[in-house]
């Protein structure tokens, strides 16, 4: 058996402004500082032999003070687009209230929650999964079948391409499914990579 930690970066500057963030690279709120934090403390008492993180520094910002808190040290990691949030387009760095009136609200709704259509320039969430699992699939698939307990550092979007891949999930399904800031998401997997239990720490 293996443990598998998905961990959504904390609250971003831009999250707290309601900008579209996308591949922009910001930094961690204080909120968001606090909630890996807080991450941290979820995570006290687990081992693991590897993470995983972004090229975006808000993801591995969190990885990093959660491993501290937690007093979990040595670990070796790697960072990779391939784990970026999904890509916004044109509607990056825009503010989500203005881009509603510029658009409309059904468009905007549209381009944030179809698992199919992509905002102008941009990725859907099935683009994101399209090179979120061959990544999953090629580079960490094989530690968890050995056995090795790994923890994903990473953003909504990417989150949600695994939380859907792992849990067998529909694209009506996932794009109902939502990944709380800074809790992290546990499964503990068998060799098959069955999952044998999920929960929220």
């Amino acid at each position: 058996m293996a443990i598998l930690v998905l961990l959504r970066h904390g609250q971003s500057v831009w999250n707290l402004e309601n900008k579209f963030t996308g591949w922009v690279d910001v930094e961690l709120s204080d909120k968001g500082k606090e909630e890996a934090k807080k991450a941290g403390d979820q995570l006290k008492g687990l081992h693991f032999d590897y993470a995983y993180s972004s090229a975006l520094k808000r993801a591995q910002e969190t990885l990093k003070i959660a491993l501290n808190e937690a007093g979990i040290k040595n670990v070796p990691t790697k960072f990779d687009k391939a784990l970026n949030e999904r890509m916004y387009g044109d509607l990056q760095g825009l503010n989500k209230a203005e881009t509603a009136k510029k658009f409309g609200d059904e468009q905007v709704h549209i381009w944030r929650r179809s698992y199919d259509v992509a905002p102008p320039n941009g990725e859907s969430l099935k683009d994101t999964a399209e090179r979120v699992i061959p990544y999953f699939e090629s580079e960490i698939v094989p530690k968890i079948k050995a056995g090795k307990n790994i923890i994903i550092a990473a953003h909504g979007n990417s989150l949600r391409a695994l939380v859907m891949y792992l849990e067998k999930m529909t694209p009506d399904e996932i794009i109902k499914f939502e990944l709380a800031t800074g809790v992290p998401r546990l499964y503990e997997l068998d060799s098959n990579l069955h999952v044998l239990k999920v929960k929220n720490l």
